[in-house]
C-alpha cells in the first residue's frame, strides 16, 4: 500500500511539472525576434527635431513654418532606388507576366489533366504547365511532383483566382525566336494565335527593323488595404475596403524629352534605363504610384524568401515610401535647424568643391561636374549616412501636398494621407533645380500619375520595437 501511495505522488509530481508555465502566465511562446537591417538600408534613430523653415523664407511660400516633431525610428535606402535596382523589379514581373501567358497557353493546349508524359516533354510549352495542389489523400503517382496550391483538383483552374495556381520559375524563358521549342511557344510570344496578344511590337512598329518587346504588357497587380476609409466606415466587413491595382510599371523614357522643349536630350531617352553604363544611377521617369508599386513588390519579394525559409513568423515590415516628416527627419541627419543636410548654409566646402548636384552659377549645370543625374552614391554623405538628400533627383514622399499642413500636423509621426488630393510632396530638389530647392525644408509636389527626368525615389521600412540601447551605433547590422 505505501508503495502505491508513493507511486502516486510521482506521477502527481510529473504531471504538475509537465507544463513548463508551472502555472504562471508566461505569454505566448512565440519565436525569438532579432532586428535585421535591410540591405542598402540605414537605421534612422527614433528622436525629435524643428520641422519646418528655420533660416529666412525669402521668397515668401509661407508653407513650412517651424514646430517640433518627433520620429519612430525606420529603415531609410542609403541612396535613391537605382536603374539596376528598379530592373530587378521589371524583369520579376516581366518574366511572371510571360510565364502566365505560356502557362494559360500550355492549359489550352493540353487541357486541365494531362498526363504526366506530356508534362514531362523537354523543349515544349508543356514544360510552363502551371502547378496546383491535389488532396493529401491522393496517391503519389498521380500527384505528378507539381507544387501543391489547390485543395482539389477537380476544379481546375481559375485564371482569376491566383491562388489556385502557381507558375513554373524552374525553366528559363527563351527569348529569341530560334531556341522556340514549337509552335504553340511562338504564338505565345509574338502574338499570332490571338490578336492583341504577344510581347513584341509588330515589325512595322519597330525602329530600323528592331525586334522591340512591347512594355505597355507588362504590368503589376496588387492589393491595398484603405485603412483610411476603413476607420471612417461603419462597416464590419474588411473586404470592402480592399482596393486592388494594376500600374504599368516601366519607367517612361520620353519624360526626358518631354520635361525639356527645345533641347537635345535623345541620347537619354535611349540609353538612360536601358543601358548598363547607368545601372547605378537614380531611376526616373516613374511616377507616385508606380513607386508605391515598387514598395509592394519589395515587400511581397523578401516576404517570398523568408517563406522559403521556414520562417513564417519573421515577415518584414513593409516597405513604404517615407512620409515627409521622416524624409526631412531623415535629410537633416541630426543637425539643428540646418539649411542644407550637410549644414550650410553654403553649397561648396572648403576646397570650393560643390556639395551636390543642382542647377549652380546662374544656370551653369557643369559647374558641379555633371550636366544630368550622377551615380546614386556620390558627394559626401549625411551624418546619417545618407546620399544625395539634396540634388541628384527629387524624391517622392507618401504625404500629400496641403499649404497649411504644418498648422494642423500631429507632433508625433505626422502625415497628411489623403487620396483625394493627387499632388504628392517631393522633397530634396534635382539635377535641373537652383540651390533654394535643395534646403531640406523646402517643400514642393508634382501630380502622383506625372513622371519626370528629374524625379525618383528612394523607401523606408519601419523599425519593429524601440530603439533603445542602440543609438550609439544605430547602424549595426544584426
Amino acid at each position: 500500500m505505501k508503495k502505491i501511495f508513493l507511486l502516486l505522488i510521482v506521477s502527481a509530481l510529473i504531471v504538475s511539472c509537465s507544463k513548463s508555465d508551472r502555472g504562471e502566465l508566461i505569454g505566448a511562446k512565440t519565436q525569438k525576434f532579432f532586428p535585421s537591417q535591410p540591405l542598402g538600408m540605414i537605421l534612422v534613430p527614433s528622436g525629435s527635431f524643428l520641422m519646418g523653415m528655420a533660416d529666412d523664407d525669402y521668397v515668401k511660400l509661407e508653407n513650412a513654418p517651424v514646430s517640433t516633431v518627433s520620429i519612430k525610428a525606420f529603415y531609410m535606402d542609403e541612396t535613391e532606388i537605382t536603374n539596376g535596382e528598379y530592373k530587378q523589379f521589371v524583369n520579376w514581373v516581366r518574366d511572371s507576366v510571360v510565364r502566365d501567358a505560356l502557362a494559360k497557353r500550355a492549359i489550352f493546349e493540353l487541357g486541365d489533366a494531362p498526363s504526366q508524359e506530356d508534362l514531362d516533354k523537354d523543349n515544349s510549352i508543356n514544360t510552363f504547365y502551371p502547378s496546383y495542389q491535389v488532396q493529401e489523400d491522393v496517391a503519389d503517382e498521380e500527384k505528378g511532383g507539381y507544387t501543391l496550391y489547390k485543395d482539389d483538383v477537380s476544379f481546375g483552374i481559375d485564371f482569376d483566382d491566383k491562388s489556385t495556381y502557381s507558375l513554373n520559375y524552374d525553366n528559363d524563358i527563351l527569348w529569341d525566336r530560334e531556341d522556340y521549342p514549337d509552335l504553340a511557344y511562338a504564338q505565345v510570344m509574338e502574338g499570332e494565335f490571338e490578336e492583341g496578344t504577344g510581347f513584341f511590337l509588330p515589325k512595322e512598329e519597330s525602329f530600323n527593323g528592331e525586334r522591340t518587346f512591347n512594355t505597355k504588357k507588362i504590368e503589376y497587380t496588387f492589393t491595398e488595404f484603405d485603412a483610411e476609409a476603413a476607420i471612417k466606415s461603419d462597416s464590419d466587413s474588411r473586404k470592402n475596403f480592399f482596393k486592388e491595382k494594376t500600374i504599368a510599371i516601366y519607367p517612361d523614357t520620353t519624360a526626358w524629352i518631354k520635361d525639356f522643349s527645345y533641347s537635345y536630350n535623345e541620347p537619354m531617352h535611349n540609353d538612360y534605363f536601358w543601358h548598363d553604363a547607368y545601372n547605378e544611377y537614380p531611376v526616373v521617369g516613374v511616377s507616385w504610384e508606380q513607386a508605391k508599386a515598387f514598395a509592394h513588390w519589395r515587400t511581397m519579394y523578401k516576404n517570398s524568401y523568408q517563406k522559403s525559409r521556414k520562417k513564417n513568423g519573421q515577415r518584414v515590415a513593409s516597405f513604404r515610401l517615407p512620409s515627409e516628416a521622416e524624409w526631412e527627419y531623415a535629410a537633416r541627419g541630426g543637425l539643428e535647424s540646418a539649411t542644407y543636410p550637410w549644414g550650410g548654409p553654403y553649397t561648396i566646402d572648403a576646397k570650393g568643391c560643390f556639395l551636390a548636384n543642382f542647377k549652380p552659377n546662374r544656370g551653369d549645370y557643369a559647374s558641379d561636374n555633371a550636366l544630368y543625374t550622377v551615380e546614386a552614391k556620390s558627394y559626401w554623405p549625411n551624418d546619417y549616412g545618407l546620399y544625395n538628400m539634396a540634388g541628384n533627383v527629387s524624391e517622392w514622399t507618401d504625404s500629400s501636398y496641403d499649404k497649411g499642413a504644418y498648422g494642423f500636423d500631429m507632433g508625433l509621426n505626422p502625415n497628411v494621407s489623403d487620396s483625394t488630393n493627387l499632388r504628392k510632396v517631393t522633397r530634396g530638389g534635382s539635377w535641373k533645380d537652383i540651390a533654394y530647392f535643395l534646403r531640406v525644408s523646402a517643400r514642393d509636389y508634382e501630380y502622383q500619375d506625372e513622371k519626370r527626368s528629374y524625379i525618383g525615389f528612394r523607401t523606408v521600412q519601419d523599425y519593429l520595437g524601440e530603439d533603445i540601447g542602440i543609438n550609439d551605433n544605430p547602424n549595426k547590422v544584426f
